[in-house]
């Protein structure tokens, strides 16, 4: 029998983590994001939808908020609690010697028609798969994660669909309730050097993040109304710094959010410029399939707080390996070493979740 859907989650910059878990059926396939208007529930959606990455909807039948009550929930019910716990295969190997050249090949497939002016931006991203620690435990990692980045979404997630995947997320794809809503353009990427957050952008990263800003804000003029932007600002991101630019805005109907996500996601931050032609080049060229990285993950709900985020520096978890996802945006002045530095830089926020005492 498949083990009930749930997701386990914890806000930016709060404390109580929110457990959502559908105790009876298979959570609800949907065929795009404008299926989402007026309903309820925790979403998993991929960057791609196909018959073998659908998006879904978790029914909470069962919420509970606080470590109190999430371990009162799993002592009742020991099915919700995640099932890897403890595992360890040396037999799984990430080579990075060979993931490098592959990504280099991969490099240079996406730059040529940068170079040529066939796109603004395109997004290049890989994965890595690692072998999980003997007596490695979901939840410790979790909890790793929540007190190691108070300013990320931390999230957890399992169903029959999708798998299990856990996360650290920097970023809002759209949040807000009533008329009220917020949503982010987030790119440019340098690692943190001995704590200091007051950094010279260069040229790239400031283009990078100009041409998100910009697809963003004509998203919102289609969709809302008395927007406000406040950015860009340096952000810290466990120990990753980004450009970001807020966005306030008010939209008339609230139940229909679906609309405006779809039109959203996924955003340059992810895909790039002109969207759908990079979207299909992405899907064409890039060499793997993303699956469940850089889709959106969150609660959705009509009369409440809607809370959706990009899933990114994720990671997919089974009894013996954790696949880790990163990618980065490509100008045609890109290069190669640089951005596959950023892609480990990124990798390492979750990598670090996996071992009790990771190294710095």
């Amino acid at each position: 029998m498949n083990k009930p859907a749930t997701a386990l989650y914890r806000l930016p910059y709060t404390d109580s983590p929110i457990l959502i878990a559908q105790l009876q059926g298979e959570p609800q396939i949907l065929t795009s994001l404008q299926e989402l208007n007026g309903r309820k529930g925790f979403v998993i959606a991929p960057f791609r939808l196909t018959s073998s990455t659908p998006a879904v909807l978790i029914r909470p039948d069962l919420i509970a908020k606080g470590w109190d009550q999430i371990h009162e929930v799993l002592q009742c019910h020991p099915e919700l609690k995640p099932g890897i716990i403890s595992c360890g295969n040396e037999s799984v190997e990430s080579s990075e010697p060979i993931l490098k050249k592959a990504y280099e090949e991969a490099f240079g497939r996406f730059i040529t028609p940068l170079r040529q002016g066939q796109f603004r931006k395109l997004v290049l991203s890989r994965s890595a798969t690692y072998p999980l620690p003997r007596d490695f435990s979901v939840m410790d990692a979790f909890i790793r994660a929540c007190k190691e980045y108070p300013r990320m979404m931390i999230s957890l997630h399992s169903t029959p669909f999708t798998g299990t995947w856990m996360g650290s997320t920097p970023e809002i794809i759209l949040s807000g309730n009533g008329r009220q809503w917020h949503t982010v353009a987030l790119a440019g990427t340098v690692p943190l050097i001995e704590g200091e957050e007051n950094v010279t952008w260069s040229e790239k990263n400031r283009k990078e993040q100009a041409l998100v800003t910009e697809y963003i804000r004509e998203v919102i003029s289609r969709f809302g109304t008395q927007s406000e932007e406040q950015g860009p600002y340096t952000a810290r991101a466990g120990r990753l710094l980004h450009l970001k630019t807020d966005f306030k805005f008010q939209i008339d109907n609230p139940e229909n959010i679906g609309n405006l996500l779809e039109a959203l996601h996924p955003t340059p931050a992810v895909c790039g410029l002109p969207k759908q032609e990079a979207y299909d080049f992405i899907t064409a060229n890039e060499g793997y399939d993303r699956s469940y990285y850089a889709g959106v993950i969150g609660w959705t709900d009509p009369d409440g707080d809607t809370n959706l985020f990009v899933n990114l520096r994720c990671m997919q978890l089974t009894p013996h390996s954790a696949v880790l996802y990163a990618g980065g945006g490509l100008l045609p002045s890109s290069d190669p070493e640089l951005e596959w530095n950023e892609t480990l830089h990124k990798m390492a926020t979750i990598k670090n979740t996996l071992t009790p005492n990771p190294r710095k």
